[in-house]
């Protein structure tokens, strides 16, 4: 039986960055790589440059702290939302607002993200409706998507073909152009709501987090929606973020209240690395080349850390001896 190799623990970040004036509560990174947007309780948004470190823009314009941003695959769209139910979208190279307040959500819009080609936004709010958005008109498209429940995270899938919603109660699949629900499963248990989705790459899993009650990752096949294999374990607190690595298929990430990023291997579901903070972790995004993780926290400092070197050489060891254990992502 081979050895299990420790857990790499890390407890200093490789830079920080510091422009918001309370807590960082949400975070996307520019798809090429060289910019992020950050935002905060303090009702503002920041636009960072990532090569030196240094705040190029702190955009204004939210009356409530600001819970969700994310960022169109060219780049060229910024949204954000607030816990007042509150829309901006944003121009992508300069900061400045494309529209003003869009007032839809009469609660706060938690989650935000834009569909691959970029046409649509699905906004995700705790009013129990996903919007769905033009991004050349700002006007909304069609009946809301009632959700019978709370909403903390929505995804779309990597073809644009699947919207997955996390409710306080479930995990809806949705077509997005039909408004046809595809599935609807229970996830997380023992009261705990599902906070955070992500998808693999290649579209043929998805991934769910939840909260405090049921601290847990699940894998979810997408041809079946059907859980793989059991929970993963190691969070003591709120799951608020899974992140999936772009470059790298070996692993994932997760985010958490328990003052802790961990990198997962997929081939065992089990922790090779351990980013620890000193504060509840809300937010966090990989890097575009998939060699740092960018995260916000209950502090006015943003952190960036390097994925440890022995961690990448363990998860190119398993990919080289287990290829044929575990579909590539």
């Amino acid at each position: 039986m081979a050895e299990i190799a420790p857990i790499i623990q890390v407890t200093a970040p490789r830079r920080q960055f510091q422009d918001h004036e309370n807590n960082v509560t949400a975070v996307a990174v520019f798809p090429d790589g060289h910019r992020m947007i950050t935002g905060s309780v303090d009702q503002t948004l920041v636009l960072w440059d990532l090569q030196d470190g240094v705040s190029l823009k702190k955009m204004k314009g939210h009356r409530s702290q600001v819970w969700a941003v994310a960022v169109s695959k060219d780049g060229k769209l910024i949204a954000s939302g607030d816990d007042d139910g509150k829309l901006i979208a944003w121009h992508g190279d300069t900061g400045e607002p494309l529209i003003q307040i869009a007032e839809v959500h009469p609660s706060t819009i938690r989650s935000l993200d834009f569909s691959p080609d970029g046409a649509v936004l699905a906004s995700g709010s705790f009013d129990k409706t996903t919007e769905l958005w033009s991004t050349e008109t700002w006007q909304i498209q069609g009946n809301p998507i009632n959700c019978s429940a709370r909403i903390f995270c929505v995804r779309y899938s990597p073809s644009g073909e699947h919207l997955a919603i996390s409710t306080e109660d479930d995990i809806q699949i949705w077509n997005p152009w039909t408004r046809e629900c595809i599935a609807k499963f229970k996830a997380a248990i023992n009261e705990a709501v599902n906070l955070s989705l992500a998808w693999a790459s290649n579209g043929g899993r998805l991934f769910s987090a939840g909260s405090r009650c049921d601290r847990t990752i699940r894998e979810w096949d997408t041809s079946s929606w059907k859980q793989i294999g059991e929970p993963w374990t190691g969070h003591v607190n709120d799951i608020n973020t899974i992140l999936v690595n772009p470059t790298n298929t070996t692993f994932i990430a997760s985010a958490s209240d328990d003052c802790q990023v961990r990198l997962w291997r997929l081939s065992d579901r089990r922790t090779v690395a351990i980013l620890k903070d000193t504060s509840k972790v809300y937010c966090a995004s990989f890097s575009a080349d998939g060699t740092r993780i960018l995260s916000g926290s209950n502090s006015t400092v943003f952190k960036e850390w390097a994925v440890p070197e022995e961690a990448l050489i363990l998860l190119e060891d398993t990919l080289k001896g287990e290829a044929s254990s575990y579909p590539r992502l």
